[in-house]
């Protein structure tokens, strides 16, 4: 969202971003976080709970390493092959760096990346903020900062924005599918409200955070030579 096609952030957008998010954050505290919510608990089907179950930051960050690793098997195999049959046979070092250039050109590599940075981020905020969780009917303007206890981890929305770090990462590197990863990622942090797992304002700080990590890894895997497909 805030990447150009030449993978450079684009400062300016990112600035407004910034301070409508930090609007509609505020705004959802102190105005429609309770109305909006109290309307979308209503639409609390079954099917969110296997969102909830499949969704989560941890579920991302297992699927992407099992993923990156039977990746990582694969090519081990074929350049173990390759090495063996060569004529010239290259220096294992050239080998194994071409070895890691090549995984770390992998998708689940990118969506790996981007899911672990959000999430160390995104926990650390649940901690400093400290906002309560809609489900135990505190209001949407109970704070305990640095409180340790999941009851004040409500902001940001961790599903949301590991599903939007994942999700936008996919987006940007295969951008025929990007209305399918947006849409989806959208409806993960609509469900996590429908739910009464969190404040709307939670889902759209979330869903922030997730954006803009997945730009900046992106930026910085590309500048420093991790190319998708090589």
């Amino acid at each position: 969202m805030f990447l150009t096609s030449n993978n450079k952030i684009k400062w300016g957008w990112l600035g407004v971003g910034t301070v409508v998010t930090a609007g509609l954050v505020v705004a959802g505290i102190f105005w429609f976080d309770a109305p909006v919510s109290g309307f979308l608990r209503h639409f609390n089907y079954e099917l969110w709970g296997v969102f909830d179950k499949i969704f989560d930051a941890k579920v991302w960050l297992i699927v992407s390493a099992v993923v990156l690793l039977v990746f990582y098997i694969k090519k081990a195999i074929k350049f173990g092959v390759r090495y063996k049959n060569a004529r010239n046979q290259p220096s294992l070092a050239a080998v194994c760096n071409d070895f890691m250039s090549k995984v770390r050109s992998s998708y689940a590599f990118f969506v790996l990346c981007s899911v672990l940075v959000a999430s160390v981020i995104g926990q650390i905020l649940k901690i400093v903020i400290g906002r309560a969780r809609p489900g135990f009917e505190f209001g949407p303007v109970v704070f305990d900062h640095w409180a340790l206890s999941d009851v004040y981890h409500s902001m940001p929305s961790g599903h949301t924005f590991a599903s939007f770090a994942g999700l936008v990462m996919l987006g940007l590197l295969a951008p025929k599918i990007k209305w399918f990863t947006w849409t989806l990622a959208i409806v993960i942090g609509v469900s996590r409200i429908c739910v009464g797992a969190h404040w709307p304002s939670d889902v759209i700080f979330g869903a922030f955070i997730g954006m803009v990590v997945a730009d900046f890894v992106k930026a910085w895997l590309k500048k420093h030579g991790a190319e998708i497909g090589r």
